[in-house]
């Protein structure tokens, strides 16, 4: 008799431990055209649902709830939620949902429909929430249309995408931006008909899709909440929250990513906030904290320097990591190198966009710019400097720092417009990357052929980001 029991319970147990190595993750990817594969060759293969599939593994179940011509509008042409594929999503019961929904309510026949986008997708959001598995619910911008005869991108960055940024900040869900990933330039490649990813397309919206699902995560972050100073005021940035913060007039933000990655890594921001700010989406995305200090019109300066000392002392404290990643636009450039070169073990790298390196080239001009707008003599006021025979004589300029630089062996990515006559490239870059040779270091150029000082960054970030993440072992 006991070894019938014995029997049994090891039955039991056998059946218990096979179903629960069987149990996957359920992924529902829903969407229209782009997500069911329209276009594409063997789409049960190829489609960006199918793909993720496959770089997932035995441990994922990825479904494709795809419908072409499909809308969240309900009172227009095609709803989604009559399909038989909104139905099965939900009998489904998936612990993980993609949306990505948007790109035909821009289209020009839903024009008297569009207004009740926001309110449509908010309903469609929910009916995901609310199902039994509560599932983990992740939207997706649309991706860039270059069909601007019926589905007009201007529509979609204008009207349909801050609608979806709106929805995850309000409702504190995850949001990944697709709509940079092919850049501003139509690649047939990419995208054969200009609204439908090819093969090769939909393998880059599901190597997103698959590093975001499986990125390391540190779930007990909460760096906002360990600052030492309370927030004046919650912000959406981009469907994430940020946090404003006043020290004795001085202005911070702090934005947390959706996951936060291991380390708390964070990426720190020399002005022009949320100018071009593909690079930060990206990184927030990646699981970085994304900062600021503010220290407009001091341009570099020692007490810009000692501004940026005491928000790094301020944000180690609270649990960032210890070595962060600057961002430097323009004269952001001033700041990141001059505070860089006191702390360089503090700094994990640098992505310096049409940076200046050298005031004599930017705001003097070497002697030809009229200071119509008080410029110059906030400079002279910063610096502390008698006149421009001292402001001239002044070497500790970035360009200047160029052996300390190097001898710290900082990885630096420069993004530059070759036609920039704002800040030359040959009076502020291409100076700094000789004098680094001269010390062996090569430094990391990327040029912008026929390009002048703006548009800052790059439509698609993927160069500038994937440097970033690589050279900080990501």
């Amino acid at each position: 008799m006991k070894r019938i029991l014995l029997c049994v319970a090891l039955v039991v147990l056998g059946s218990v431990m096979c179903n629960a190595a069987e149990k996957k993750i359920k992924v529902a990817c829903v969407g229209n055209s782009i997500t069911y594969g329209a276009g594409i060759a063997d789409r049960e293969h190829n489609s960006y649902p199918a793909q993720l599939q496959a770089a997932l593994g035995d441990e994922y179940e990825v479904r494709n709830f795809g419908v072409s011509a499909t809308t969240v509008l309900r009172k227009g042409p095609m709803p989604y939620a009559e399909t038989e594929a909104f139905r099965a999503s939900l009998e489904y019961n998936p612990d993980i949902v993609f949306i990505k929904m948007g790109t035909n309510a821009a289209a020009n026949r839903n024009i008297k429909f569009r207004p009740e986008f926001g309110a449509e997708y908010r309903w469609m959001v929910d009916t995901y929430l609310n199902l039994p598995s509560k599932p983990r619910v992740i939207l997706l911008t649309p991706v860039r249309s270059f069909f601007e005869k019926d589905h007009p991108d201007k529509v979609i960055e204008q009207e349909i995408i801050p609608e979806i940024k709106k929805t995850a900040y309000e409702k504190g869900l995850e949001v990944l931006n697709l709509h940079n990933l092919f850049g501003d330039k139509w690649e047939k490649e990419l995208m054969p008909d200009k609204l439908h990813p090819s093969a090769i397309g939909a393998s880059r919206i599901a190597s997103k899709l698959y590093r975001y699902l499986t990125m390391g995560v540190d779930a007990e972050s909460d760096v906002v909440s360990a600052f030492a100073l309370n927030p004046t005021k919650e912000f959406n940035f981009h469907g994430y929250k940020g946090y404003e913060y006043d020290n004795n007039g001085v202005k911070y933000y702090i934005v947390k990513p959706h996951r936060v990655a291991k380390g708390n890594p964070w990426i720190w921001r020399a002005r022009f906030w949320n100018l071009e700010p593909q690079v930060d989406i990206e990184m927030l995305e990646n699981g970085f904290y994304l900062t600021y200090c503010e220290v407009g019109n001091l341009f570099g300066s020692p007490k810009a320097v000692a501004r940026w000392d005491e928000f790094y002392k301020l944000a180690t404290k609270a649990g960032l990591n210890k070595k962060t990643v600057l961002e430097g636009m323009s004269r952001g450039g001033l700041i990141v190198y001059n505070w860089t070169v006191k702390n360089t073990k503090k700094v994990a790298c640098i992505y310096a966009d049409a940076p200046v390196m050298d005031i004599k080239s930017w705001p003097f001009d070497w002697g030809e710019f009229r200071d119509t707008d008080g410029r110059l003599k906030r400079l002279m006021d910063s610096y502390n400097f008698a006149d421009t025979i001292e402001a001239y004589a002044w070497r500790k300029n970035p360009i200047d720092h160029a052996r300390k630089i190097a001898k710290a062996k900082i990885p630096i990515i420069h993004v530059v417009g070759d036609a920039d006559t704002g800040v030359p490239v040959s009076e502020n870059t291409a100076i700094f990357e000789e004098r680094l040779a001269q010390y062996g270091y090569k430094l990391n150029v990327y040029h912008k052929p026929g390009i002048g000082h703006h548009p800052h960054s790059l439509n698609n970030p993927e160069p500038i980001v994937s440097y970033i993440l690589e050279s900080v072992g990501r």
